[in-house]
């Protein structure tokens, strides 16, 4: 399985709409719209972005697989 680390992406992108690269790492746009950040995304040549809206609070979560 990939694991992810968003805790850069957390704190400095809180409650925005952020597009992400392939690797899941790099914020490529972001915007409080939705649709902003992806139009900011597809002007810098990215034609499938990967939107990911950043929860304003950062939520302990627990589930089974």
């Amino acid at each position: 399985t990939m694991k992810i680390d968003l805790t850069k992406i957390y704190k400095n992108y809180k409650g925005l709409w952020v597009v992400l690269d392939k690797t899941l790492t790099q914020v490529i746009s972001f915007d409080l719209d939705a649709k902003k950040a992806y139009d900011k995304a597809a002007k810098k040549g990215i034609s499938k972005p990967t939107l990911f809206k950043v929860p304003k609070k950062n939520l302990p979560y627990f589930g089974s697989i």
